[in-house]
């Protein structure tokens, strides 16, 4: 069972931080399908849980190295290496490690979602399938803007004792759609080769 938008009961469970939820399908159900079924937008479970995890240092600095398991829920046999690094860590580091003079401020702010969530300097640039995808696209879009000027050029230009109402509606037509045309393809550049918000379920 998914909602409009794709996503499954752990989907909603993960966003929304509701770790006994998160329990009790992990527990119950066979799970090894809904890790890797994607909402509409391609957005996958561990999409949304390698995000969350990027607060779970701070949560741990806020409550101390020592209360950890409190801070952060590690339910799955999985999360076992998890467990036994922060034990190694404890017994060997006490709880942090020793940085010396190199490192002694707090933990950096969390950068911003646009930051966060780069698509574009952290791959496009170096993949080069998506680098032609990327430009093919652009290059579409900006031909569509110029046939959308160019259709109301036209129009402009015509003579109204020349041409009929019915060509004059076409064109306008045609100038209207290759417009909205070009502004859905910015969108899904946007989207799929430089910046998507995951946390789609808080708007």
């Amino acid at each position: 069972m998914q909602t409009q938008l794709g996503e499954t009961a752990l989907h909603l469970s993960v966003m929304h931080n509701q770790y006994e939820a998160v329990k009790c399908i992990v527990e119950k159900l066979c799970i090894i399908n809904l890790i890797n079924l994607p909402d509409i937008n391609g957005i996958t479970v561990l999409h949304l849980s390698a995000i969350g995890k990027l607060s779970d240092e701070h949560k741990i600095a806020e409550s101390g190295p020592s209360n950890w398991q409190k801070a952060c829920f590690v339910p799955t046999k999985s999360d076992a290496l998890v467990v036994g690094f922060r034990k190694w860590l404890r017994k060997y580091a006490g709880d942090q490690v020793d940085w010396g003079n190199k490192f002694k401020a707090g933990l950096p702010p969390t950068p911003p979602e646009e930051q966060l969530m780069d698509r574009y300097w952290s791959h496009v640039v170096n993949c080069s399938s998506c680098r032609v995808a990327e430009k093919g696209l652009k290059a579409v879009e900006v031909s569509m803007q110029v046939m959308s000027i160019a259709s109301i050029g036209i129009v402009a230009a015509m003579k109204q004792n020349v041409t009929s109402s019915l060509a004059r509606s076409v064109v306008i037509s045609m100038a209207v759609v290759c417009f909205m045309a070009s502004k859905w393809l910015s969108h899904f550049i946007y989207k799929n080769f430089h910046f998507h918000d995951y946390y789609q379920g808080f708007r």
